[in-house]
C-alpha cells in the first residue's frame, strides 16, 4: 500500500540560479520549484534513494577509446529530467507560492510526477530513463551501470549517464542520429555538440588529445578563501613543518575550513598531483589546528601557481599498466599506512587513489600488500570495464611495485606463519596472479611514479613524478604553444 504523505508542512520553496557557459558569461536564468524534502522520513514517505552516476574512471575511459577509434563525443542534457520519474507513493505537498487557488486557499496539491527536492526523485528519473534505453535495445554495463551499451551489426553506441548530463560515443554517425531521433520524441533533449563542458570540467580537445581542466572552480575556491593576492609555491605539500604557528583570526570558524576542503577533494579530478594534499588535510576536518590550516594555505597557493595546468587524455595503445605503493606507519598519531596507486591505459591516467589503510601494518612488507590488493582490485574492475567497451585487454596486466618483499609473498603459494595475521581476502592476491590477470613486477624506488600520492616530497622530485603523472600546461596558449 502506498505511503500517504502529509508531512510538508510548509509550501515548496522557489530557487533561482544563473546557468553559466564554459567560458563564465550567463548563459540564462533559472527558476525552478522544489520540494522540501528534508521533512520526509526514512520508510514512510520513501525507501530508496540511490540513483546510478558515472564512475570519474570511466568517463576517462571513455574519452581515451573515443580518440583511439577516431569517434567524436556528444554531449545531451535533458531539460527538467526530474519531472520525468513517476512517482510511485502518495505525496502531498502544499500549493506553491505565487499559485495558490484564492477559491480553495486550504487545499494540497497531489503529486503524480516526481518534482525537485523529494529524496526519491534522482532514482525515479535514472529509472525512467534507463528502461527506455532498455527498450531501445540499449545493455547496462557489468562494471559501471550508468554506461550504456547499444550493438546492432557493425554500429556501437556508448552512453555514459551522470545524473541529467550525458555523453554519446559512436563508430556509426547514422546509428546515433537515429537514437538521439528517438530520444528527443520522449524527453526535451538538448544536443550540446560535442563536448566542451561536463561536470564542471572544461574540456578543449584536438584531433588526438582531450584536454581537463577546472580553472573556474579552482578560482572560485581561492576566492573564497580570500587567498587571491597570494604568492604561489611550486609543492602543495612541505617535508618539514614549523614548530610554532600563529593563530590566523580569519579562520578561527572551522567551518569554512570543512567546506573548502571537501571542495578541494572534487579538484583531485583533474589534479592528481594534490590528491595526497587533500587526502592529508580531510583527516583534520573535525579538528583542524593551526598546522593543517597553515597546510591548507600552502595547498591553494600551489594551485594558483598551477592555473593553466590540467589533464591531458592523449592518443595511444590500450594497454593497461598500474602502479602501487605504501608509505609505511606514516601516521605519526595512529602509525597506520597510506595506500596509493594509478593506473595508465596507453599514456593516459585514468585512476588512481590514496587512502589512510584501516588497521596498522606490523611491517612495511604488509603495508605494500595491503596496497597492492587495493591496486589489483581496481585493476581488475577497469580490465573488465574496456572488455564492455569492446577493448578486452587479453594479456596479464602490468602492476609494478618496489617491494620485493611483498611481490615475493604474493608469488609464495605457502603461507608462512608471519604472514598469517593478514587478512584472509587479501589472498585474493595470488588468485589473480595464478590465473593470469596481473603480472606483479619489481621496479626501482626512483621511478615509483605513485610516491607522490602517499608522501610529502621535495620540489625536485615532486616535479620529476608530476610529469610523469602526464599532468601539463593548457597545451592551447598563444596559438597552440604551452
Amino acid at each position: 500500500m502506498a505511503a500517504e504523505f502529509f508531512a510538508l508542512q510548509k509550501q515548496g520553496t522557489w530557487t533561482y540560479r544563473r546557468k553559466f557557459h564554459s567560458d563564465d558569461s550567463v548563459a540564462r536564468f533559472k527558476a525552478r520549484l522544489v520540494a522540501l524534502g528534508n521533512q520526509q522520513e526514512l520508510g514512510y514517505n520513501y525507501v530508496e534513494t540511490f540513483s546510478s552516476v558515472a564512475k570519474l574512471p570511466t568517463i576517462r575511459v571513455l574519452f581515451t577509446l573515443a580518440l583511439y577509434h577516431d569517434g567524436k563525443i556528444h554531449q545531451l542534457d535533458i531539460e527538467n529530467a526530474f519531472l520525468y520519474g513517476t512517482l510511485d507513493d502518495t505525496v502531498y505537498m502544499r500549493q506553491p507560492k505565487g499559485f495558490e487557488d484564492s477559491l480553495h486557499p486550504h487545499h494540497v496539491c497531489l503529486l503524480r510526477k516526481e518534482i525537485y527536492g523529494l529524496r526519491q526523485t534522482p532514482r525515479q528519473w535514472y529509472t525512467t530513463f534507463s528502461n527506455y534505453l532498455t527498450k531501445l535495445g540499449f545493455h547496462h554495463s557489468k562494471s559501471d551501470p550508468s554506461l550504456l551499451t547499444f550493438r546492432k551489426g557493425s554500429a556501437h553506441i556508448f552512453l555514459l549517464v551522470y545524473t541529467d548530463d550525458i555523453l554519446v560515443t559512436d563508430n556509426d554517425e547514422a546509428a546515433i542520429s537515429e537514437i538521439l531521433t528517438k530520444l528527443h520524441t520522449e524527453f526535451s533533449l538538448k544536443h550540446l555538440g560535442h563536448d566542451n563542458h561536463f561536470l564542471g570540467i572544461n574540456i578543449q580537445h584536438t584531433a588526438d588529445t582531450y584536454f581537463l581542466s577546472q580553472q573556474s572552480y579552482a578560482n572560485s575556491i581561492i576566492q573564497q578563501s580570500n587567498l587571491l593576492k597570494c604568492n604561489p609555491v611550486a609543492n602543495p605539500s612541505s617535508t618539514k613543518q614549523p614548530t610554532d604557528i600563529p593563530l590566523d583570526p580569519n579562520w578561527s570558524d572551522p567551518s569554512l575550513y570543512r567546506q573548502l576542503t571537501g571542495a578541494l577533494q572534487y579538484l583531485t579530478i583533474t589534479h592528481p598531483d594534490i590528491a595526497y594534499a587533500v587526502n592529508n588535510l580531510s583527516q583534520h576536518m573535525h579538528d583542524p589546528q593551526p598546522t593543517h590550516l597553515l597546510m591548507f594555505k600552502r595547498l591553494l597557493r600551489y594551485r594558483k601557481g598551477m592555473a593553466h595546468f590540467g589533464l591531458p587524455i592523449t592518443k595511444s595503445d590500450l594497454c593497461l599498466r598500474t602502479y602501487s605503493d605504501a608509505d609505511w606507519a606514516s601516521d605519526p598519531v595512529t602509525r597506520k599506512s597510506t595506500s596509493g596507486y594509478c593506473t595508465f591505459l596507453g599514456n593516459t591516467l585514468i585512476s588512481w587513489a590514496v587512502k589512510k589503510q584501516t588497521t596498522v601494518s606490523r611491517s612495511s612488507t604488509e603495508s605494500e600488500y595491503r596496497a597492492l590488493t587495493a591496486a589489483t582490485t581496481d585493476t581488475i574492475w577497469l580490465k573488465r570495464l574496456l572488455t564492455d567497451f569492446q577493448a578486452p585487454h587479453d594479456q596479464p596486466i602490468d602492476l609494478y611495485c618496489d617491494n620485493t618483499s611483498a611481490i615475493a609473498l604474493a608469488n609464495n603459494p605457502v603461507f608462512h606463519a608471519r604472514t598469517k595475521h593478514i587478512e584472509t581476502d587479501h589472498r585474493f592476491l595470488r588468485e589473480n596472479i595464478i590465473n593470469n590477470h596481473i603480472r606483479l613486477l619489481p621496479i626501482k624506488t626512483v621511478d615509483q611514479i605513485t610516491d607522490l600520492l602517499t608522501k610529502p616530497l621535495s620540489t625536485t622530485r615532486f616535479k620529476l613524478l608530476r610529469s610523469k603523472l602526464t599532468i601539463s600546461p593548457y597545451p592551447f596558449i598563444c596559438g597552440g604553444i604551452s
